[in-house]
């Protein structure tokens, strides 16, 4: 899995790969269609996916590691839809991170996770092993 070059831009729904920066912003390409663009720093946050974490009671766990769970007990524990009652998307959150912050993670937090999450495997992100390593 690799989502070193992924990022999350505010104002843009999906995620975005890099494919170059500029002293005042990102160059961005859609995943779907390859369309590259310019975005200006002045007016949108980025947040690349691999700085991201989850606060857990002992310290956070990194995006990339929820996502490998995720993918891993798909078969035997899906994704529920982001319109699922609040109650089952944190017993959803729960199995795959059992140990997060209830009180610093939001709802709209596993939202997104979970959001991402389908976004990419509709891709094929996570299926994909490009550096040679192991098969996540």
């Amino acid at each position: 899995m690799n989502i070193e070059s992924l990022v999350a831009v505010s104002g843009m729904s999906g995620i975005y790969r890099v494919v170059g920066n500029r002293n005042n912003g990102l160059i961005i390409e859609n995943m779907d269609d390859g369309k590259r663009k310019f975005v200006a720093a002045r007016k949108h946050q980025f947040s690349p996916l691999e700085t991201i974490s989850i606060y857990t009671y002992e310290d956070s766990e990194p995006l990339k590691d929820i996502f490998t769970k995720m993918k891993a007990t798909e078969e035997t524990n899906p994704p529920l839809p982001t319109n699922a009652p609040n109650d089952e998307l944190e017993d959803y959150f729960r199995s795959i991170v059992n140990e997060y912050d209830e009180f610093k993670v939001k709802i709209s937090d596993i939202k997104k996770v979970i959001k991402w999450f389908n976004y990419l495997n509709e891709r094929g992100v996570f299926d994909a092993s490009p550096d040679g390593g192991e098969e996540e």
